[in-house]
């Protein structure tokens, strides 16, 4: 796993899995192949990456996201988290920068939905 001090994600070619970590309370650990989609919007500096699996659905805002998009289309993102506010000055410029992770539960329709696309 090539984990970098003060970064918010590793990558690792062997993962069957994201960990993701909500907060240092809470992680969860979503299978890559429960993954249906991801959708990259930028919205002025930041950016809005939306991982949407059979059972959640993980918006992530910061900045240049495309990286983790990049290593989730692979299915070699290993590890998702929020870069801590006193770090964000020691990550260098063109390096994702994670401000916030928010995680749904799908709902039982969405669920559903999504299951039968994958059948």
């Amino acid at each position: 796993m090539n984990t970098k001090p003060h970064e918010c994600w590793a990558s690792d070619p062997n993962a069957r899995a994201v960990k993701i970590e909500v907060s240092t309370e809470q992680s969860l650990l979503l299978p890559f192949d429960q993954f249906t989609f991801s959708e990259l919007t930028n919205e002025g500096r930041q950016q809005h990456l939306r991982l949407i699996f059979a059972t959640h659905e993980v918006l992530v805002r910061g900045t240049c996201l495309r990286r983790i998009e990049s290593a989730m289309q692979r299915g070699e993102l290993s590890l998702l988290t929020r870069l801590p506010e006193n770090q964000k000055s020691l990550v260098s410029d063109g390096h994702p920068v994670v401000l916030q992770i928010t995680v749904n539960e799908a709902s039982s329709a969405t669920a559903k939905l999504t299951q039968d696309r994958m059948a």
